[in-house]
């Protein structure tokens, strides 16, 4: 009997899962890694720290250890992939210890979180930028300046002019301190960086751009200076006394263990026994399996063969119609009735259909207005303001909803998480046709 490809490739993918367990892994080094000197690496960091605080201060973890910080110790987190334990960490802020974390697309929005900071994307249009591209913002220290003076510089921007990012993004926070901000054009401006005090002691700065440390970017003085500033920042004395404890730098993916202060928690031991079992799976890659394990696999791979052959031998196959004589699918199909079905298929994001809004929005506008589909949002809403096409009311939603539109094509393109719901989709289109419906432009005379 035949027997079908998909078939065949289930069972050579099962085979090759049993043959990936027990080869060995191959260490890479990821960006953001502290013994990594290439440019996306974070070698001169390290340098830097060790220069300011000596090597004694100075100590990369893989595994960071609760229970052996003191309220004199500082912790930096660069581009965390694992969550921070929120209960340890605020343990050890309320004790006056001090957590900085560098983080624009990894899990550190997580603990960020638990202290009401919510990322959210950079200026599309930042008023200063590297080279003229918006992925390279110009940051500048968040002041205030009140008869000529200037108020309001925090300590660790305190030698800074200006720092150049690398596709950052942005926070927004109730009422901490803003210590870097990107002033935007048409927008408004995004707080890069945040600063505040825990329970009146400790101290937690975050920054929604890691890149900004790299190798690469510290050749920019401004970027030194605030790299500088935060390393003396995390270990500095402060009021309540004297601290000259130890700098942690953690980077990318990593463990953790231990309580702060001593003893464990349910969480705690929780997670101890599934980074046991995390261990246990990696030193399978290391040595490869167990001799009894191995054993087992090939019993019920041997099992399993035995019957899928069977399953298939017995099994009666239709007779399929040829190719030619078979009806082709809409999403094979170009023109309007291929896109409309290639959108309307459930396993398309719904993201792709208010993309296809935008376009149609934008591209409706500039056909009645005259002008380039090329401009952008704002040369296109100036356009219709000028001409009068819309009333005032229509005009601040026009404004509204290419903002919201912009955000998540941004979304998009970065590959960032987006939830999109059908309820939002059949919001926006009825939005897009009561604005295309309205929107004409006034004679002229």
């Amino acid at each position: 009997m035949p027997v079908t490809a998909r078939k065949c490739l289930r069972l050579l993918g099962f085979f090759l899962v049993l043959c990936g367990l027990a080869a060995p892994r191959r260490a890479s080094a990821a960006a953001f890694d502290f013994n990594d000197s290439t440019w996306e690496g974070s070698s001169e960091l390290l340098t830097l720290a060790r220069t300011r605080l000596g090597s004694s201060r100075v100590e990369i973890v893989a595994v960071l250890d609760w229970e052996r910080l003191r309220p004199a110790d500082g912790v930096l987190f660069l581009h965390p992939t694992a969550e921070v334990d929120y209960d340890e960490a605020s343990a050890f802020l309320r004790a006056g210890g001090r957590v900085a974390v560098l983080d624009d697309f990894g899990k550190g929005d997580t603990l960020l979180g638990r202290f009401q900071i919510r990322r959210v994307p950079a200026p599309q249009s930042p008023a200063r930028a590297l080279r003229q591209n918006p992925n390279l913002a110009i940051a500048e220290p968040a002041v205030e300046v009140v008869a000529g003076q200037e108020q309001g510089r925090h300590a660790i921007v305190a030698q800074v002019r200006e720092v150049v990012t690398n596709h950052p993004a942005a926070f927004t926070h109730p009422n901490l301190t803003p210590v870097l901000k990107i002033a935007a054009r048409g927008e408004p401006d995004a707080t890069l960086a945040v600063t505040g005090i825990i329970v009146n002691r400790g101290r937690l700065f975050a920054m929604a751009d890691p890149s900004a440390t790299i190798n690469l970017m510290l050749r920019y003085p401004g970027n030194r200076a605030f790299a500088e500033g935060m390393i003396d920042y995390l270990v500095e004395d402060d009021s309540w006394g004297q601290r000259g404890g130890k700098l942690y730098l953690v980077a990318n993916e990593f463990k953790q263990r231990g309580a702060y202060g001593g003893g464990t928690s349910l969480g705690q031991e929780l997670r101890e026994q599934v980074e046991g079992f995390e261990s246990l799976v990696a030193g399978m890659h290391e040595d490869g399996l167990p001799d009894v394990l191995a054993v087992l696999f090939a019993a019920f791979a041997g099992l399993g063969a035995v019957g899928w052959t069977a399953s298939s031998s017995l099994k009666i196959y239709r007779r399929s119609p040829p190719r030619y004589a078979a009806a082709q699918p809409l999403v094979a199909q170009g023109g309007v009735a291929g896109r409309a079905a290639v959108l309307g298929a459930p396993t398309t994001h719904k993201a792709l259909a208010l993309l296809e809004l935008k376009s149609a929005l934008e591209e409706g506008l500039a056909e009645r207005f005259g002008v380039s589909p090329a401009v952008g949002p704002a040369a296109l809403v100036a356009e219709v303001e000028r001409r009068g096409g819309l009333t005032p009311e229509r005009l601040s939603e026009l404004r509204r909803l290419l903002a919201e539109l912009g955000r998540a094509e941004t979304a998009v393109a970065a590959s960032q998480p987006l939830r999109v719901t059908k309820e939002t989709v059949e919001k926006t289109r009825r939005a897009v046709l009561a604005i295309l419906s309205e929107a004409h432009p006034r004679s002229e005379s």
